[in-house]
C-alpha cells in the first residue's frame, strides 16, 4: 500500500472572504496523495479522523495583515486542528498507526511537514473527538488561563467574556467545579 496513490477530498477556500463566510466561499475538490512520505523527509502523512471548526478560522479566511496567524491561501485546502492517524512517517517521534492531534488540512489525508507541532495521543480511553475540544487547544487554553494564570479560589467571582465560545464555556465549567460564582457574557441573545 505504501507508495500507492489514493483520492483525497479537500475543502478548498475559493477566495478571501469579506464578512461572514458562506458555503459558496468554499468548494470540495478531489486530488490524489501518495501513501508514503518523500524519501529522507521528516514529514508525517496522516489520515484525518476528526476536524475542529473554530471561530478563529473565520478571520483566516480574510486577507489578514499583521495577525498572529496567517491567512488561508485561496485555492488551497483550509486547515485547523484535527485528530489523525499516522499512515507513514519520516520523523523519529511518530510511527505508522500512532494517533495524533494538531494542525492539519481539511482533507482526507494531510502531509504534515512540521510534525513537531503534532501531539501524540497517549490516552485512548476517551472519545478521540475530545482532542478537538476539551483535550485539545481549547481545553489547554482554558485550563492554563484559569488554573495557571488566574488562580481563582472557591467563593470568588469569575467573569468570562465570550462565555459561549470553545474556551469560555470550558472556563465556566472549571470555575463552577472550583466553587466560584460565574458571570458570563456573549455577543448576542442567540448565543446566550
Amino acid at each position: 500500500m505504501a507508495g500507492d496513490q489514493v483520492s483525497n477530498k479537500q475543502v478548498i477556500l475559493r477566495d478571501f472572504v469579506e464578512g461572514f463566510p458562506k458555503e459558496s466561499d468554499m468548494y470540495i475538490a478531489t486530488g490524489t496523495v501518495r501513501l508514503d512520505v518523500p524519501e529522507g523527509s521528516t514529514a508525517v502523512l496522516v489520515k484525518n479522523l476528526y476536524l475542529s471548526c473554530d471561530p478563529y478560522m473565520r478571520n483566516r479566511m480574510s486577507n489578514l495583515v499583521g495577525s498572529y496567524i496567517e491567512s488561508f491561501k485561496p485555492g488551497s485546502p483550509i486547515s485547523g486542528y484535527g485528530v489523525c492517524k499516522v499512515i507513514d512517517s519520516g520523523h523519529p517521534k511518530f510511527k505508522k498507526g500512532d494517533l495524533v492531534w494538531g494542525m492539519t488540512g481539511w482533507e482526507e489525508y494531510s502531509l504534515i511537514t512540521a510534525p513537531e507541532t503534532l501531539f501524540k495521543i497517549e490516552h485512548t480511553d476517551v472519545p478521540l473527538s475530545y482532542y478537538t475540544g476539551l483535550l485539545g487547544m481549547a481545553g489547554m487554553t482554558a485550563y492554563a488561563g484559569f488554573f495557571k494564570v488566574c488562580f481563582p479560589k472557591k467563593g470568588e467571582t469569575v467573569f468570562i467574556s465570550a462565555a459561549s465560545g470553545a474556551v469560555g464555556q470550558l472556563v465556566g465549567q472549571f470555575a463552577k467545579l472550583t466553587g466560584c460564582y460565574v458571570i458570563g457574557s456573549a455577543g448576542s441573545k442567540e448565543k446566550l
